[in-house]
């Protein structure tokens, strides 16, 4: 168990020290992620484990990838009117927002009493 500790540890300063970089528009590189975690005292952190994030992560742009995480289909639109609402815009994203209508139809006395659970047998 001590041994997955230390690779879970190893791996969260590692990811931490990223979004530092990130966060500073600095290309995240291995040089640059053990600077970091010098300059932080971790030194339990085995030299592999820069490398491969500086790898995963040099054709990426993280900022992005953490503001589009969670993200769906269907969660875009919100999404994007709650940046613009963050910009102070909120005002035109809602009038931009197309409004969704909901048609009701009339229901039927036996529709309205299958609903209640009133029709056990039918």
């Amino acid at each position: 168990m001590a041994h997955d500790d230390k690779e879970g540890q190893s791996e969260l300063a590692c990811t931490y020290a990223a979004l530092i970089l990130a966060d500073d528009d600095i290309p995240v590189t291995a040089d640059k992620i053990s600077a970091i975690l010098k300059a932080a005292n971790i030194h339990f952190v085995e030299p592999f484990w820069p490398n491969m994030f500086a790898r995963a992560l040099e054709k990426q742009d993280l900022k992005q990838l953490l503001f589009s995480a969670g993200v769906g289909a269907g969660g875009a639109a919100g999404g994007e009117a709650g940046a613009a609402a963050a910009d102070g815009a909120g005002a035109d994203a809602a009038a931009a927002a197309p409004e969704k209508k909901e048609e009701k139809k009339p229901e039927s006395e036996s529709e309205s009493d299958d609903d209640m659970g009133l029709d056990l047998f039918g």
